[in-house]
């Protein structure tokens, strides 16, 4: 096998500990296997006494398949696993646990929506504030940090310590631990019982770590226990694409490894064996402007350059087409759709390309739970809206936009499940102001009702007062109004080509339908170009990649305002850049939900010297 010096050097280490910066496509998955490989042949040291630890379960499988492949099934007892696994582990000798003592994750959400419930906690989407709260309470924990110290995202500080200590009060009551709960208990262990800790590190007497940029506090914290007084630990990662700050990972662990570790030996992996020297150029470009990390200079192992492509486009329907017809020629050609990946930032991005691939047929998976816009909250009031002006008088959805915006009308005024206007407005003959607003709203429904269902969202949002309602709403519930106005521009953006309110339901219907279609192929065969966010790409590879809303905004984030959420949108960047290995596309646009976009900085950072942009 040719390997690369450096990468010699790393596979070929013994005893102490390494940093092995592996940039990306560098060979890192080969140097932790012949590693693994070289303790046990050149140095004799015992499989069971190998420990190689990472995030997912798909890369731990992988590098335990492609060592037994090399050992010809020899060093069976090597440990290859996630961190929940080998903690897990560790809590089972402990305390007798078994998969039952696991939290189910219908369980969390009951719990928490029992909690919701119990302190009348305000929302207009119950799942989204369960899934918020949940993940919340998982950074918190990864995190390290005290609840007492916490200031919530999602609710008054004090109300959100009571849901957290609840949460907790929960899981001991019934003998349950989470994931987060693995890190924290086995750190706690290690930390009260040296005899057990001691047995673990007789046990693990060389520790390989993948993926160390991703590691946070408390896994750290285990893992220099475990390592010990032999201090065996051999980490491997790219501080270039630590992207998970948002879940607890700590990038400044890396960078300062050899605080813990002065003696530790530091290998560079810096040959690009997966991209052109084109894409691997751009992606050194970008991330040079990051000032937190090891300098470093990666460069192309190809000998072909690549191709990069900077495109900007009117609108995100003009982005979409232009990708529709790359991807019509690449399968007239013959090509394979499932060597092209689209990636963007936010997983809300692609409901317009998706709704595009649908009406040309061109086949297309996800990796992400992209959510449906037709299901927000927003999208059920300007729906309700329309089936009213259409005619219905359905009480529910009456009930759905009667106060918004506020007319002061109350839900006993309701009683049939048909309305009938005359009746309702006599039930408020001793409110006149009100009935006035009725007779207002039937009005307001009949002018609608010959209206295209873009103008008729733009009598809502204006004639009726819609905006009016999200300002306050926003206010009130102290929630950024940018926000949901994105919301109901795209939505409003969507309705764009139906003449009528019947052909809009059924775009709605034919895109809803091919979301749940999705979401039950989630983890099976995936056909056709693939659709990821940033996050979901890392560590994957396409032939062809293109990156969407290349726009200030979205790439970097409008919420990354601090230098250190700044260098992360970088590094998001960067992971998308180096997915490609032949041809790569960024593509930006100049309106954005009929909003002026700007193009990103990201977009001349990564072109100095490359590829001049066209159009």
């Amino acid at each position: 096998m040719k390997l690369h010096p450096s990468q010699r050097e790393a596979i070929r280490h013994q005893d102490g500990p390494m940093l092995v910066l592996a940039g990306p496509g560098s060979g890192k998955t080969l140097v932790i296997t012949e590693r693994t490989k070289y303790l046990i042949q050149e140095c004799h040291v015992a499989p069971s006494n190998i420990l190689v630890i990472t995030f997912t379960k798909a890369a731990a499988a992988e590098m335990r398949e492609r060592f037994h492949r090399s050992m010809g099934g020899q060093g069976q007892t090597v440990t290859f696993g996630t961190f929940h696994a080998v903690f897990f582990s560790i809590l089972r000798h402990a305390y007798h646990y078994t998969a039952q003592n696991i939290v189910r994750e219908e369980q969390r959400t009951a719990c928490m929506k029992e909690i919701i419930a119990r302190h009348k906690l305000e929302y207009d989407d119950e799942a989204e504030l369960v899934r918020s709260l949940l993940g919340e309470i998982g950074y918190v924990k990864n995190a390290g940090i005290a609840i007492a110290n916490y200031y919530s995202r999602n609710l008054a500080e004090e109300t959100f310590r009571r849901v957290y200590c609840e949460y907790q009060e929960y899981l001991y009551a019934h003998r349950l631990i989470d994931f987060e709960d693995m890190l924290l208990y086995t750190c706690e262990l290690f930390r009260e019982r040296e005899d057990i800790l001691a047995a673990w590190q007789q046990k693990y007497q060389y520790l390989l770590i993948d993926e160390f940029q991703d590691i946070n506090g408390i896994q750290f914290e285990v893992m220099k226990l475990l390592a010990g007084e032999r201090r065996n630990l051999f980490v491997v990662g790219d501080d270039d694409q630590s992207i998970y700050r948002f879940r607890g990972s700590r990038p400044e662990l890396m960078l300062h490894f050899t605080d813990d570790f002065p003696e530790a030996k530091i290998v560079l992996l810096d040959v690009n064996y997966r991209s052109g020297a084109k894409i691997v150029a751009s992606a050194q470009n970008l991330i040079s402007h990051n000032t937190k990390r090891y300098q470093k200079r990666i460069r192309a192992g190809q000998e072909e350059d690549g191709d990069v492509e900077y495109a900007l486009f009117a609108d995100q329907r003009e982005e979409g087409l232009r990708i529709i017809r790359d991807l019509s020629a690449r399968r007239e050609r013959g090509g394979d759709l499932t060597d092209v990946a689209v990636l963007f930032r936010t997983n809300t991005q692609p409901r317009l390309l998706m709704e595009l691939l649908l009406e040309y047929n061109v086949p297309f998976c996800t990796r992400d739970r992209i959510p449906n816009l037709y299901e927000h909250w927003i999208a059920k009031d300007i729906l309700a809206y329309l089936r009213l002006a259409a005619g219905g008088r359905a009480r529910r959805d009456l009930l759905q936009i009667m106060n918004r915006p506020k007319r002061y009308i109350t839900r006993e005024s309701l009683e049939e499940e048909t309305v009938v206007f005359d009746v309702w407005e006599a039930f408020f003959e001793e409110q006149p102001w009100v009935a006035e607003r009725i007779r207002k709203l039937e009005a307001d429904l009949g002018r609608m009702k010959r209206m295209t269902p873009f103008a008729a969202i733009n009598y809502i949002r204006k004639g009726i007062g819609y905006d009016d309602f999200l300002k306050e709403y926003a206010e009130y519930r102290r929630l950024g109004e940018e926000e949901l106005f994105d919301v109901l521009e795209e939505l409003q953006e969507s309705a764009k080509g139906s003449e009528t309110f019947g052909q809009w339901m059924e775009r709605i219907a034919s895109y809803t339908k091919e979301l749940e279609d999705l979401s039950g192929r989630q983890g099976g065969q995936r056909e056709g170009v693939a659709l990821m966010t940033l996050h979901s790409a890392k560590g994957l590879e396409y032939e062809e990649v293109y990156l969407i809303d290349v726009n200030e905004g979205v790439m970097p984030y409008k919420k990354a305002v601090l230098d250190p959420d700044i260098e992360e949108e970088r590094r998001m960047f960067y992971v998308g850049l180096t997915r490609a290995k032949k041809n790569l596309h960024l593509f930006a646009v100049r309106k954005m939900n009929r909003k002026d976009a700007e193009v990103s900085r990201f977009f001349a950072e990564s072109q100095e010297n490359v590829n001049p942009p066209s159009r």
